[in-house]
């Protein structure tokens, strides 16, 4: 009989396998894909960001659920970095706090990782792909065939519902359900949202915006974006994508160091025969992109220099909603906290552990998302290796 298996071979699986395997567990790892670890890959492609350099008093705060706290406070960004060193990966931070490998890539990293489980007696299987139960036993579709596990402890880590091609398709919230284990409904998080663009745009697709304020609700971010065929991505949205999605209204402050009333002063300048745009560009420094996305959304523009002001500083963002789940960096939802024991065990399923994103906790981009997945992994893991 297998002693402790481990579903799902992310940074989360991996993790609890490890704190499985310094316990002494005899360890099997089953991996869906016919490689682990595809979204850490993915994520490493522009430069892997491990964590985030926070002091360890506010680090928690950037999470959207309170219980993580202790788990985050066991394995928080000192012990990732520390972690990262002891695979040979040493780390740097950026000015922003983020914190990366000097190689910036994950493969380094994952390879060193996988030599070392590999050292500890863990046994990974690829394109083994879970099917929920089947009398009592965990079933497994194989390259040789169907396979049936018992084991001592499992845990699950088989993630959210984001980039679902890269292996986190949330395929097992039915057969959970079915075990009675309540999954709260999985949403888009860190993600875009969709824009119609007039025919006018298409030049621009492709062009950051820099230098622009995001304010959605009480929440202000400075930051930059990217405008795209399919709207507006990147770190600026990304960093108000929850509170955009739950209903709050989105505006571009476009001269963010500026006051209303200085704006509204500079645009007092007498237009003459300039056009629109050369009279803002001068006037207030505006790029053409800033200039293409108040025409776009502000028109008319206002004569008024007090109104055009107010929409230069408060420029309503026409989007259409989130894009779809399949494209978001992470997702919310999932399994709540009160499904869970301290350990993270299922309630409804003992000897079932789960961690990762399969858990029902959100938090921005910059290295906070892989933090807790790595910690969550680590605490599920111990929690395992203790069990009976």
């Amino acid at each position: 009989m297998t002693d402790a298996l481990v579903i799902g071979a992310g940074p989360a699986g991996l993790m609890a396998a490890e704190a499985l395997a310094a316990a002494g567990r005899r360890v099997v790892i089953a991996e869906a894909k016919p490689s682990p670890a595809r979204k850490l890959l993915m994520a490493g492609k522009s430069g892997l960001n491990i964590t985030h350099d926070d002091p360890a008093a506010g680090f928690a705060g950037h999470y959207d659920a309170d219980w993580l706290a202790p788990i985050l406070a066991g394995f928080g960004p000192a012990e990732v970095m520390d972690w990262c060193r002891g695979l040979g990966q040493e780390v740097f931070t950026g000015s922003s706090g983020r914190v990366f490998p000097q190689a910036m890539k994950a493969s380094p990293l994952l390879r060193a990782w996988l030599r070392r489980l590999e050292g500890a007696g863990v046994v990974l299987h690829t394109s083994w792909r879970w099917t929920g139960w089947q009398d009592g036993a965990l079933a497994f579709d194989t390259p040789d065939g169907p396979r049936f596990e018992r084991p001592a402890v499992t845990v699950l880590a088989l993630g959210g519902a984001s980039w679902p091609r890269l292996g986190s398709d949330a395929a097992w919230v039915p057969w959970l359900e079915g075990q009675g284990v309540p999954v709260a409904p999985f949403r888009p998080a860190n993600m875009g949202f969709s824009v119609d663009w007039s025919g006018k745009m298409p030049p621009l697709f492709g062009s950051p915006v820099k230098d622009v304020a995001l304010i959605a609700g009480d929440q202000r971010e400075r930051g930059e974006f990217v405008i795209s065929a399919r709207g507006i991505e990147g770190g600026g949205v990304y960093a108000v994508s929850a509170a955009v999605r739950d209903g709050a209204a989105l505006t571009l402050d476009l001269a963010p160091t500026r006051s209303l009333t200085e704006v509204a002063g500079r645009l007092t300048r007498p237009r003459g025969k300039e056009t629109v745009a050369n009279w803002l560009r001068k006037a207030l420094r505006l790029d053409p992109v800033k200039i293409a996305l108040l025409q776009e959304w502000g028109r008319p523009l206002p004569s008024d220099p007090a109104r055009l002001a107010q929409i230069i500083k408060a420029l309503p963002v026409r989007h259409t909603g989130p894009r779809p789940i399949a494209e978001a960096i992470s997702s919310a939802g999932g399994i709540p906290r009160a499904a869970l024991t301290e350990g993270l065990e299922l309630q409804a399923l003992p000897g079932t552990f789960a961690c990762g994103e399969m858990l029902d906790w959100e938090a921005p981009t910059g290295g906070y998302l892989l933090t807790a997945c790595l910690a969550t992994g680590l605490h599920a893991g111990r929690a395992a290796a203790a069990k009976g």
